[in-house]
């Protein structure tokens, strides 16, 4: 035969039974949508920078083959690539190569395209030991960053870099300096 229940132990099996449902609901409440589903509203994001070249072709051998950027996109006109999206192997950035009009010039003054790698040093030695020619190699810059300076086949600007924790800083000044003394 069951024991009449009081009505102190009826609240603690309602407290009990609410405290085991608590996690679940609780849980529901901690889901959201990805940061990038809600950062598209009225937010400007970065999509993707133009690359302008005289030979799409060449310009794939070095930002897909060299570079190590992979092929989203190859458009061709008459068999001939005209215009080539590439993402970077290392994240969501993008890079699209447009081929350029008959005698338009191809100066990129004022704009230096950034690329960042974990291991500089050696991803400029296997540029090298496929014959690329690195115009400075990789050192640590006033600003507290390596940096190491290339063109492209069509002598854009390149800069391949590690920031490594400085990225974000806004004092990147105060660690190059800290570093110069140590």
């Amino acid at each position: 035969m069951k024991k009449p229940t009081t009505k102190k132990a009826a609240k603690k099996k309602v407290r009990a039974s609410r405290a085991k449902k608590a996690p679940a609901k609780h849980a529901r409440l901690r889901r959201v949508k990805p940061a990038a589903a809600a950062e598209t509203g009225q937010k400007l994001t970065f999509n993707h920078a133009m690359i302008y070249a005289k030979d799409v072709e060449r310009s794939l051998g070095f930002y897909r083959d060299l570079m190590g950027f992979k092929l989203i996109e190859d458009f061709r006109y008459e068999g001939t690539s005209v215009y080539a999206r590439l993402r970077a192997p290392g994240g969501d950035g993008t890079i699209a190569i447009h081929q350029a009009g008959p005698g338009i010039p191809l100066s990129s003054e004022g704009v230096r395209l950034y690329f960042e790698v974990g291991d500089l040093d050696g991803f400029c030695r296997k540029l090298q030991q496929k014959g690329f020619y690195i115009t400075q190699l990789p050192r640590l810059m006033p600003w507290g960053w390596r940096h190491a300076y290339l063109n492209d086949p069509d002598g854009h600007e390149i800069s391949l870099y590690w920031a490594g924790e400085n990225r974000m800083t806004k004092t990147v000044m105060q660690a190059a300096k800290k570093a110069a003394r140590t």
